[in-house]
């Protein structure tokens, strides 16, 4: 959404963070070009505002203020991550109340993960879910790691495509990344996708190697290596990259 606003001196770009109704965190950032404020939710929660650089920060300010509802339904569930469950392709997650801890205390092996924490705790407690969630991420990453490179590989071989290099991160706002060398990114979460919608992630990076704009040209070759491009496009919009 954006909101046209009259020409105010110029300020700092330095960011400007402000907690919207004793609750949320939001940045302004000034940024160059800009005509309109605009504000965004990411599937991470974070708020961010962009007022041109010649607008005052409190223009950013009553803008976020006066959308305080739309904010409100735009903020992902808090996810409470559970005892038993799965997280991505192998890991179980345990979370075990345990006699004579003071703080919890987490450990990732080959295929578990787990997280023990004082007896007296309750499990969906902000520090118990924060620790686990951390060890999430680092299953995940291991999953990544161990299970993306040769997917990777075995598409581009199958159809015809070269890279020079891959590297799993954690990537907040998509699903990976291709760089004009030929260097293609991945985003960790993406092991908690189907492998069909895996595999479209990694064929468009793939596909990003030989047609860099999302053009008729791109869409055209990736419906020659993704024949039911469009049901997968439509599933992967029900997904975010976040932990879930």
């Amino acid at each position: 959404m954006a909101l046209r606003i009259k020409k105010a001196a110029a300020k700092t770009r330095q960011p400007h963070t402000f907690l919207l109704a004793n609750t949320y965190e939001v940045t302004i950032r000034k940024r160059a070009g800009n005509r309109n404020i605009r504000l965004s939710v990411k599937a991470d929660g974070s708020i961010n505002v962009t007022i041109p650089t010649w607008a005052g920060y409190y223009a950013g300010r009553d803008f976020a203020e006066s959308k305080l509802d739309w904010i409100r339904s735009q903020i992902p569930e808090r996810t409470v991550l559970k005892d038993g469950q799965i997280i991505g392709k192998f890991h179980h997650l345990a979370l075990a109340p345990t006699h004579g801890l003071s703080k919890p205390r987490s450990l990732v092996t080959t295929t578990t993960l787990t997280v023990r924490y004082p007896f007296d705790w309750s499990a969906d407690d902000q520090r118990i879910q924060d620790i686990a969630a951390a060890a999430c991420i680092r299953a995940l990453r291991l999953q990544a790691e161990q299970l993306l490179p040769p997917r990777l590989a075995d598409l581009a071989q199958k159809h015809g495509f070269s890279y020079n290099g891959v590297q799993i991160k954690r990537l907040k706002g998509r699903w990976g990344s291709c760089d004009q060398h030929q260097h293609i990114v991945l985003n960790l979460f993406l092991m908690q996708l189907p492998w069909e919608c895996i595999d479209y992630v990694l064929l468009h990076e793939l596909t990003h190697t030989r047609i860099m704009q999302h053009g008729e040209p791109f869409w055209s070759k990736m419906q020659g290596v993704v024949p039911d491009l469009a049901r997968i496009r439509k599933i992967m919009r029900t997904h975010q990259p976040v932990l879930r």
